[in-house]
């Protein structure tokens, strides 16, 4: 009588492969028949194949990756790429935002310990001065040779300005364009700095009101501009913020300075607002009469944050001027004090 090693459905067995081996095998049994054993008593293994017999396949079939398998892996390849990217990014982003800034910040105090250094010795024989509006400058490229403060972003918002516009000068402190005027001069005491990393001398330019002081020290005198009207300000001027008390020595310019606000955004190939009338390439400087010639000061920076697609302009108009006087030479002006 022949034993069933089945469950009686069909002609198929399943066989427990010897505990040595650890791999359940599937064989297919012929009706009526019983596996056969060696003269050891076991069952004979398969073949390296995995079958028992010509044309027995094993039971572990390596499955065909389907399409979603397929996908899973792109997914995932993409997911993991996107992440490096990622990390790379931010680093990029720590790298400008703090590295840079504190690499500048050390660049800055050595321009502003040789600055304070060459106002404390002899005046330099290539350094001419007369009154106190007509001071006269020649600093070489690269040289400090004023100081920038901004009362509305606090005490100690202060930068020593380079003479240039350079990257590695725009890496120390805010940069002079060699081709405009000079402080208190009149014309345009134009200005670059950077506005994320490298210091960010300019990182907070969107957030000055008109009128706010903007004081330039140089070695002879203290030079005070105020920012102009901006532009949705100028109608209605005197009755609007040009009624307060620090907007009393600013007003609207006129004449070829008519449509000089105090901040506007601008392609970065629009120079012509560093310009001595800004924005008036058609009209040379010499052509305006003395008496309407005004005293500008110009800082440009990138717009928006974190991109150089545009500009930000800021524009202010000369008040005021304080000769230092060698008696006091910690005496301030009270522009300083000014939030």
């Amino acid at each position: 009588m022949t034993r069933s090693w089945g469950s009686g459905a069909d002609d198929e067995t399943v066989v427990m492969r010897p505990a040595d081996d650890e791999t359940v095998v599937m064989r297919r049994v012929e009706d009526g028949q019983r596996p056969s054993r060696g003269a050891d008593g076991r069952r004979p293994s398969p073949g390296p194949t995995g079958a028992t017999g010509p044309g027995r396949a094993s039971g572990h079939r390596r499955r065909k990756p389907s399409g979603i398998d397929r996908a899973r892996t792109v997914l995932r390849g993409v997911g993991e790429l996107l992440i490096t990217m990622g990390m790379i990014v931010l680093l990029f982003v720590a790298y400008e935002v703090y590295v840079t800034d504190w690499l500048s910040a050390g660049k800055q105090r050595d321009a502003t310990t040789a600055l304070d250094g060459r106002w404390s010795a002899e005046l330099p024989a290539d350094q001419e001065t007369g009154n106190a509006r007509t001071e006269k400058f020649r600093p070489g490229l690269g040289e400090g040779f004023a100081k920038l403060y901004i009362p509305a972003f606090g005490s100690d918002f202060v930068f020593t300005i380079l003479e240039g516009t350079t990257d590695r000068i725009l890496e120390i402190g805010p940069g002079h364009y060699p081709e405009s005027a000079y402080p208190g001069e009149p014309g345009n005491f134009s200005v670059a700095g950077h506005r994320v990393g490298k210091g960010a001398p300019f990182n907070d330019l969107g957030l000055l009101r008109s009128c706010d002081a903007m004081v330039v020290e140089t070695r002879e005198s203290w030079v005070v501009y105020r920012v102009l009207p901006l532009a949705d300000e100028v109608a209605g001027w005197e009755q609007g913020r040009g009624a307060t008390s620090r907007c009393t020595d600013v007003n609207p310019i006129g004449g070829p300075y008519q449509a000089v606000v105090g901040r506007q955004i601008v392609k970065p190939s629009q120079s012509e607002v560093i310009l001595p009338v800004p924005g008036r390439r058609d009209l040379s400087f010499d052509a305006v009469p003395p008496e309407q010639r005004a005293a500008l000061i110009t800082l440009t920076t990138c717009h928006p944050q974190f991109s150089a697609k545009e500009r930000m302009i800021l524009h202010g108009v000369f008040v005021k001027q304080y000769p230092k006087d060698p008696a006091n030479p910690n005496a301030r002006p009270p522009e300083l004090t000014e939030s």
